[in-house]
């Protein structure tokens, strides 16, 4: 177990070459569950999803490092979303996110950022009532996801981290990125203008 609170749970498996973070968010309250980055070593996520309740895939991102085992969770049934902007980057998808949705696991509610700058369709989910954050590749211990791919654009991920993440979250709300620790908005927010400054 990762995380757990009165309404949530939520539990990491790290996978593939990248060291990739997938998420199981379930909701305790009817066993509803859903993943986030279906990233890599499907035969591990597989077992995961049936043993926890997983009803649906959520992507944070379309880099090929988080999207490994979408064939995989789709042929087992598990219904795939990514954002219209990196839907192209997945060989196949069910649905799309859009902005500002709730994706309801449960009785959770689960709210979408759309945070460009890493990729164009960047997405971040926030638990509703728990203070919790997936950031994918778009916040990190000590800054943004990296730029330099195509599709990322430094400027974009940092009014992306300055309008859409430190602007309106609690300080204390955890972030769950896509590789590596946790840490805090409050931790992180702090830091905006020596990112700025450094460039990266």
């Amino acid at each position: 177990m990762h995380f757990e609170d009165a309404q949530a749970e939520i539990h990491r498996l790290v996978v593939g070459p990248v060291d990739n973070n997938v998420f199981v968010l379930r909701c305790k309250q009817t066993g509803d569950a859903v993943l986030i980055d279906a990233a890599n070593e499907h035969d591990k996520l597989l077992d995961l999803c049936q043993r926890l309740g997983v009803r649906k895939v959520l992507e944070t991102h379309g880099h090929w490092d988080h999207i490994q085992a979408v064939p995989a969770v789709r042929d087992a049934g598990y219904e795939v979303g990514v954002t219209a902007a990196d839907a192209a980057m997945l060989p196949s998808y069910d649905f799309v996110l859009e902005d500002e949705s709730v994706v309801e696991v449960g009785r959770l509610r689960l709210h979408t950022i759309h945070t460009p700058g890493h990729t164009p369709g960047s997405m971040c989910f926030l638990v509703e009532g728990s203070p919790v954050l997936f950031s994918g590749d778009t916040l990190f211990p000590g800054g943004p996801g990296a730029t330099k791919f195509e599709g990322g654009h430094f400027p974009t991920i940092i009014t992306s981290l300055e309008d859409r993440l430190f602007a309106g979250l609690d300080p204390g709300t955890v972030v769950m990125p896509g590789h590596g620790n946790d840490t805090t908005i409050g931790t992180e927010r702090p830091h905006l203008q020596e990112w700025i400054d450094r460039g990266w």
